[in-house]
Formats: structure tokens, sequence, C-alpha cells
């Protein structure tokens, strides 16, 4: 009885055993299991800004991408790929890895003008690039220098109309929202002048305060200085309501000019694809940021309006964007290929 056990027993372990190198002979051959990824983020952050170093659109993605850091645990990095209206940094996000590790500051230009602007383009706003969040307004200004001899909104038009085509104005480049935003001006008061696009908003408003170009839709925060300095006027916001910093300058609709508002805004975009998940991470991360008392007085001291907005909702404000600025860039024929 016990050797037939034992035999029983033998044959059972030799069985086994055979098995056993059965299966270790057939892992090769099996495919390998993936490990499971970490959880986002799991790694440094690449924020794109289309800007040189310096500028506004750099101080914001620097001054929320810290705080930003802080809530994801991890370092937000900060690439500046200046170039094409914003389209050089565009089409490298639009090529990056739908990771969640790659976001892109993007602006009235990326989103919304450049496809009415160009016949081509290197990427497409609508299907490379996904909405995240809206970050923030840079609000605009018009302001004139000494060769404009005009006050208040009323002789600004009065002169504009009474010399067509007699004044000009400056930009911070063809395309630009400071240019956009003055021939939005000029289309709704029935005037026209001559567009001198320069290579930044820096060399454009010292001309402006030169009295080499007439006048300016600026950026508040560019243009403050100068004025504060008395070497610029300035004449009206086209925002809702008066902006903190020069309390005493009205606004459009005080002025008499209803319903005329323009905006240079930033918001957050990643490529398309990226897993929903991260996105809204990301998004909470950043509204998170927006209300940190540090950025925020950061970005008032610079005369930026923080916004933060819900995926969603920053898509519906591209939208009704691009129906605006479109129709004036078709009605006026503006292109820049």
């Amino acid at each position: 009885m016990s050797t037939k056990m034992f035999a029983i027993g033998n044959f059972t372990a030799m069985a086994i055993t055979m098995a056993t190198g059965a299966g270790l002979a057939a892992l090769p051959w099996a495919p390998a299991m993936a490990a499971p990824e970490a959880p986002y983020p799991a790694k440094p952050v690449r924020w794109i800004v289309p800007y040189p170093a310096g500028g506004g659109s750099d101080f914001l993605a620097r001054s929320v991408g810290q705080a930003l850091s802080a809530r994801l645990g991890q370092p937000v990095v900060v690439d500046n790929k200046p170039g094409g209206n914003t389209a050089i940094a565009a089409s490298e996000t639009a090529r990056a890895p739908a990771d969640g590790y790659t976001v892109l500051s993007a602006d009235n230009g990326t989103m919304v003008f450049n496809p009415a602007l160009y016949k081509t383009l290197s990427y497409n706003p609508v299907k490379d690039l996904a909405p995240v969040t809206l970050l923030g307004r840079f609000p605009m200004i018009l302001v004139v220098g000494p060769g404009m001899h005009v006050s208040n909104v009323k002789e600004f038009i009065a002169q504009a109309k009474a010399k067509p085509g007699g004044i000009d104005y400056a930009s911070a480049g063809a395309g630009s929202p400071h240019h956009l935003s003055a021939e939005l001006l000029l289309d709704r008061v029935q005037a026209s002048a001559v567009h001198a696009p320069y290579k930044g908003t820096p060399p454009a408003l010292q001309d402006v305060a030169g009295g080499q170009v007439d006048f300016m839709m600026a950026d508040l925060s560019a243009a403050v200085p100068l004025i504060r300095a008395g070497r610029l006027r300035a004449i009206a916001l086209p925002a809702e309501q008066r902006s903190a910093v020069l309390p005493d300058v009205p606004t459009f609709a005080e002025a008499g000019l209803a319903g005329f508002t323009a905006f240079a805004w930033q918001g957050v975009v990643v490529p398309t694809g990226t897993p929903p998940a991260s996105v809204d991470k990301l998004n909470a991360a950043i509204a998170a940021a927006l209300k940190d008392p540090a950025v925020v007085r950061q970005m008032q001291e610079l005369g930026l309006e923080p916004m933060g907005d819900s995926r969603a909702g920053f898509a519906a404000f591209v939208e009704n964007e691009r129906a605006k600025w479109g129709a004036l860039i078709r009605a006026h024929k503006i292109v820049l290929d």
C-alpha cells in the first residue's frame, strides 16, 4: 500500500515538475504584462510660452506655474518658443505626446486670429488643441501721443473722421490684439487710419509717446508707466468697468460708445487626446493657483485680471471670440500670407 502510494506520489510530483517546466519554457513567448502607470502627474510639466522671456505672457506663466507646481507636486518648467504669431509654439504643442505633460499658453492669436488671418497654418486650433482653462485678461487702453490734441473719445472720433487715412496707429505686430482692437474701434466709429506694425509693444509705445505715431490700442500694463510719466494721454478703456490701476480713466461705454470691449487674453491648452482625468486635474490645480493671494497680487500689480474657467466654459468663450473677430477680419480682408 505504501509502495503504491509512493509510486503515485512520484508520478504526481513528476507531472507537476513537467508542467511547471513547460510553463516556464512558455513564459518568454507569452506577452509581458504592462507595469501599472503612475498616477498623474509623475514627472515635470512643460509649459510652452509662445513669446520671449520677460514679457507679460512669460510673467503670467511663471507666476501661475510656480503656484501650480506646489499643487501638482511636480516642477513646472517654462519653455519660451516665440515666433510665427504664436504658431511655432502651437505646432510644437500639437505634435507633443497627449499625456498631460505639455501645456501651452494660448491667446487670441493662437486660438482665434491665426485661423482667419492665414490661408495655411501649421496647426489646427480646433482639431489639435484641447482647452483647459482661461487664465486671465490683459485689459486694453486707447492712448494718444503729443501729435493728437484730444482728451476724450468724442474728440478722438471727430479728429479721426476729419482726416480719413490721415492719422496712424501703432501695434505690437500685424495680427496682434493691439492691431485688431484698433481696427475694431475704427470700424465702430466708421473712421480709417494707417497701420504701423512694430515688433513688440515697447517700441510701438515709445514711438506713440515720441509723436511719430498718433495713437495705439495698448495693453494696460505696458502703457501705465508712460501714462503716469505724462508721455501718453489715456483716453478710454474698452472694458466693462474702470481699472483700479487708472481709476480716473473712463470706459468707452461711459464715454458714449456702448458695447465696445476688447481684451488680450491668455488660456491654457493641451494636445488633443490628453486623458480627461489629467485635464481635469490641471484645470482644478490652475484654478486653485489663480486664487493664490500672491498670484492675484502679482497679476493685479500689472493690471492683469485673473479669470479661471471650466473646460467647457473656456471652449464656449473661444467660440464666441472666433465669431466676433472672424467677422471683422473677413470684412476688412486682413490677411498675413
